[in-house]
């Protein structure tokens, strides 16, 4: 895969796939971007291994280069199949865990933020899923990362849950089902993203989470559900 687009900055990039020969290179802007950001529990920076592991057939990797520098990147993984699997989130049976992907992590350098690289990245990460081997995409997102959320739900994307994860931290769990979108419902309710308990109770109930709303200052998750 190739692909050569003009940034909204008016600056040329190219995407293509990554291989293990880039690992430096995307070790080093993993670094960058950690030293960049304020809330760092927003992220959860993936080790050396991991990459390679993704990297040698275990998911797919590309990354945006500017002047044969990487500016970004973003992945996908295969994940292995043990107790913490998110699909055992959507209540999915055992059959179906091996068509399961997560929608791993996305850096961008700081420099080229604000040209929407972690959107155009990941509708290219999905529009090349091959739908005969994989039918679901999961992630998790920490709450209050919003440009995560946003990215998500612009993806096509819906939570599913709110649990703690990653030893005791907080975590939604996002879904796709790339053969059979998710309709939307004909009943909705607003929830601030601060009350967790009524968002937990929501998704018991066979609700779903589809999007943000911000109201003087607070930020509340759309919830949706058919009669």
């Amino acid at each position: 895969m190739k692909i050569e687009m003009i940034l909204r900055n008016g600056q040329s990039v190219t995407i293509r796939s990554l291989a293990e020969n880039d690992l430096e290179e995307i070790m080093d802007l993993q670094e960058k971007v950690i030293a960049s950001l304020t809330v760092t529990s927003f992220l959860q920076p993936l080790s050396e291994e991991e990459f390679s592991f993704i990297l040698n057939g275990n998911g797919s990797m590309i990354g945006a280069f500017h002047a044969d520098r990487l500016i970004a990147f973003r992945a996908m993984l295969e994940p292995e199949i043990d107790e913490h699997h998110l699909g055992k989130d959507a209540g999915l049976p055992d059959s179906e865990l091996p068509s399961v992907l997560y929608s791993e992590i996305t850096n961008v350098d700081p420099e080229y933020r604000g040209n929407s690289l972690q959107r155009i990245l990941g509708e290219i990460l999905m529009e090349n899923v091959d739908t005969e081997r994989h039918r679901y995409v999961f992630t998790t997102v920490a709450p209050f990362n919003i440009a995560s959320l946003k990215d998500k739900f612009a993806l096509g994307m819906h939570i599913i849950s709110l649990e703690k994860k990653y030893g005791n931290l907080l975590r939604y769990t996002l879904m796709k089902d790339l053969r059979a979108p998710e309709k939307l419902g004909n009943l909705n309710v607003v929830v601030d993203m601060s009350d967790v308990m009524e968002q937990q109770s929501l998704l018991n109930d066979g609700w779903i989470g589809v999007g943000l709303e911000e109201d003087d200052g607070t930020w509340k998750v759309k919830f949706q559900k058919n009669k």
